[in-house]
């Protein structure tokens, strides 16, 4: 996922997709703490792609209040 896919977004798809990605980030935790994480890279993946949906909804929330 890549940030120009995520502007194209509304927030509250954005906000959508980061209680996604916060539930993932849940259940990878979980995962590794049992033993049972597989592709431990994905942990690194999903921390970035919330981080990164994150920033795009203070960019959307500052360009909002600017206006």
């Amino acid at each position: 996922m890549d940030a120009k896919e995520l502007r194209d977004k509304t927030p509250d798809q954005l906000r959508d997709e980061l209680a996604s990605l916060k539930k993932e980030q849940f259940n990878l935790r979980f995962q590794q703490a049992t033993g049972q994480l597989e592709n431990t890279a994905r942990m690194r993946v999903v921390r970035r792609d919330a981080a990164r949906v994150a920033t795009i909804l203070n960019e959307k929330a500052a360009e909002a209040a600017a206006n």
